[in-house]
């Protein structure tokens, strides 16, 4: 039988406690955050496109899913694009000035859809980055743009997207 000093029986008896306090200060500084946001694309013509995101994150790193909805324009035979994609963002820990700098990468499904001519459901990658800029409070201003590359049988399989949005972290 082998005997344990003092301070390793201090520890074994403190470990719960211990752990408990780290996971407390980590969940501290955790953070989530909500967009709903306007913007365009310009592929293959200018349209207007929507949506909305939820993500969360622990300093540098974060999560987001987002779905985003672009017009038909039939006149210029542009499609329909929806896209819901899960995102990993790596941002700056801290603001610099007013602003959280990050970037993203993350992929899900879209659906392109061009009323009686075309329709493809497949996957889709994306690539892009922003920066969200406090206005008052939990307030911000998000800018971003993304590169997405849509597999499968799209009639744009890149498609790049600007928006602007109000976040609101809590």
């Amino acid at each position: 039988m082998t005997t344990r000093s003092p301070l390793r029986r201090a520890l074994t008896r403190l470990r719960v406690p211990l752990l408990t306090i780290a996971l407390c200060t980590i969940a501290s500084s955790a953070f989530a955050d909500i967009t709903v946001f306007l913007g365009l694309t310009p592929t293959p013509e200018r349209r207007l496109l929507k949506g909305a995101s939820i993500g969360a994150g622990l300093l540098v790193l974060g999560f987001e899913f987002e779905y985003a909805s672009i017009g038909e324009d039939e006149s210029e035979a542009a499609p329909s694009l929806k896209t819901g994609m899960a995102n990993v963002l790596v941002q700056t820990p801290v603001p610099i000035g007013n602003f959280t700098f990050y970037g993203t990468v993350g992929g899900g499904i879209y659906r392109e859809k061009l009323t009686g001519v075309h329709q493809e459901t497949s996957f889709g990658s994306n690539i892009g980055g922003g920066a969200k800029m406090s206005l008052a409070g939990p307030l911000r201003l998000r800018l971003d743009y993304r590169l997405f590359n849509l597999r499968g049988d799209a009639l744009h399989d890149r498609v790049h997207r600007f928006y602007a949005g109000l976040n609101i972290a809590f």
